[in-house]
């Protein structure tokens, strides 16, 4: 019976963190369109933050609730997942058209990011000196972002249709109660999921960590796999792969930091290398074949996503058959 309780809380709790985060995004969105914060803006502070909501709001519950390495699997579960599972899905919906300027600007920055984190996990411990170096380059990126979006004319654009679908044309004072509607909604449901999460953990003899990787790294992903396809279908290709890149970048600097201050603990070997090994390899993969259909014009194939779905497959098996 405790068994059927703990899948109803992590379907509910995800299901929620979902809804919620939309909510919350929908409120502050249109509370800052209301009192005149440009759209550019919007997109790069509030839309950003959003869909890194769940993460941030469960991983912060989770570390609170004396699971931090829950919050750790969160993470780099989500890292995973989104390369994987979100782009490789996403790709098999429809091939993506691989735009030149990641090339110049999202994927080094990735690519700095996961191997600073790669960097901070050596040492098999997580603390706050380490989430104050994640912060300080989460500063230096939304530095980079800021300059180099708001030089660019067709970034406008881009960002004006992304950030509609976040704007409602309602009161200020209606907008502020959805958003604080969303915020309340998105505590509660991450409490609920981390319950289910840790209740199944437990119940079943998996370690936190790979509940994290897995089932919870996949609900949380859930707002990146829907926005990632109804940008692909729309024809905004670009939306589509920056915001999964992006999303990776957010979670290594502004999700890691949360259980790094509020509840710093050693992390074991296997994390290193099977888990922050499966990020970083990841990651590298998809760099070079981005870089490989940049440099060839083509777009990113249906092929492409079928092998990165296998080997997010692949890994999730390895994940339980190793716990």
């Amino acid at each position: 019976m405790e068994y059927i309780l703990f899948t109803l809380a992590i379907i509910g709790g995800i299901i929620g963190l979902v809804w919620s985060a939309d909510r919350f995004v929908l409120g502050a969105s249109t509370t800052a369109r209301n009192l005149g914060v440009s759209t550019l803006i919007i997109g790069l502070t509030i839309v950003s933050f959003g869909t890194s909501a769940p993460e941030i709001i469960t991983s912060a519950t989770a570390a609170l609730s004396g699971y931090p390495e829950l919050a750790i699997g969160n993470v780099l579960g989500s890292n995973i997942a989104n390369i994987g599972l979100v782009l490789g899905l996403t790709v098999l919906v429809r091939p993506i058209i691989v735009p030149i300027s990641l090339l110049k600007e999202e994927l080094p920055v990735l690519l700095i990011v996961t191997f600073a984190a790669l960097f901070i996990f050596l040492d098999l411990y997580l603390g706050w000196v380490d989430g104050i170096i994640l912060l300080f380059l989460l500063a230096l990126f939304t530095w980079f972002v800021l300059k180099i979006k708001t030089s660019l004319t067709d970034t406008h654009l881009s960002e004006d249709e992304e950030v509609a679908d976040f704007i409602a044309d309602i009161s200020t004072a209606k907008s502020l109660g959805l958003m604080f509607f969303g915020l309340i909604l998105l505590l509660l449901s991450a409490n609920v999921l981390v319950y289910g999460a840790t209740g199944i953990a437990k119940a079943f003899g998996v370690s936190e960590i790979v509940i994290g990787l897995t089932v919870v790294a996949i609900g949380t992903s859930l707002p990146e796999l829907a926005a990632s396809i109804a940008g692909v279908l729309k024809g905004h290709h670009d939306l589509a792969l920056g915001n999964i890149i992006g999303s990776n970048i957010l979670n290594l600097l502004l999700v890691l930091p949360v259980p790094a201050f509020l509840a710093p603990l050693y992390i074991d070997n296997v994390v290193l290398w099977r888990d922050v090994g499966a990020m970083v390899f990841m990651t590298l993969l998809l760099t070079a074949l981005l870089i490989f259909k940049i440099k060839r014009g083509q777009t990113f194939g249906r092929f492409f996503g079928a092998v990165l779905l296998i080997l997010y497959m692949s890994y999730t098996a390895i994940l339980f058959a190793l716990s």
